[in-house]
């Protein structure tokens, strides 16, 4: 089922479309569907719409010091923000840009915010290295937090997996702070909340620019492309409703 929850959006994603048009022109050697590829190639690559497209998923969150959250029964930190490398049979582990994830927890655990703090072992099957949660759970006891405030849930593959394994450790209605990037927040939020839970949405690893817009906004980049699908998948991931199927 992982598969498909990672396969389908691309499948539906401006990639796949543009995948789509490109092959038909070329195959059945059609000018108009393959100048649509490349003209939606081209717009996905200009900063100014893969920007535009961040700040639609952000837009319904800011950025919140601890200060300002209230007490909960609990920290929830979702798992996605490690990688593994494997160099010589050895498995080393670095983090990704949504480290934020992690020190945030911390920090609301240290300022008296929850008793406790769940950290997801999320896992995929292709994934080497131990499950991420355990990985964590030995840096927060690392940063000063006492072992017995730290909780793991059984092994996850996706944000589905997370709210249903959560719901499972918590009473009914408990009050959960959770804490993942911004651009995941707003289904994250969803599918805790569809678990009964309530959310305090604690959003961190925002993505969008505030800088002025520059003549390299309008020029294709690359790196504005991968945002530019990256986010479309996260957009059309926070819609798509397929046998119950959500995605990371």
């Amino acid at each position: 089922m992982i598969y498909i929850n990672k396969i389908l959006p691309i499948i539906v994603s401006p990639l796949g479309f543009i995948t789509v048009l490109l092959l038909f022109g070329i195959l059945r050697k059609k000018m108009l569907p393959s100048l649509v590829g490349l003209i939606t190639l081209l717009i996905l690559s200009l900063p100014i719409v893969s920007g535009h497209l961040i700040k639609l998923l952000e837009r319904s969150y800011t950025q919140t010091t601890t200060n300002e959250i209230a007490i909960a029964d609990t920290v929830v930190v979702l798992s996605g923000m490690l990688r593994t490398i494997k160099k010589n049979s050895v498995i080393h582990y670095e983090f990704s840009d949504a480290v934020d994830r992690i020190f945030a927890g911390i920090n609301l655990l240290k300022e008296g915010k929850a008793k406790e703090i769940i950290l997801t072992r999320g896992k995929l099957p292709w994934s080497i290295g131990v499950p991420e949660g355990e990985f964590l759970a030995e840096f927060v006891q690392s940063q000063g937090i006492d072992p017995n405030k730290i909780l793991l849930t059984e092994i996850v593959e996706n944000t589905n997996d997370e709210a249903k394994a959560i719901s499972r450790m918590l009473p009914k209605n408990s009050e959960v702070i959770l804490v993942t990037s911004a651009f995941h927040m707003p289904r994250a939020e969803k599918v805790f909340q569809n678990q009964n839970l309530k959310v305090v949405p604690y959003a961190v690893d925002f993505r969008s620019s505030t800088k002025k817009i520059d003549v390299l906004d309008f020029l294709p980049q690359a790196n504005a492309f991968n945002d530019s699908i990256f986010i479309s998948e996260k957009l059309l991931g926070g819609h798509i409703i397929l046998c119950d199927i959500e995605y990371l």
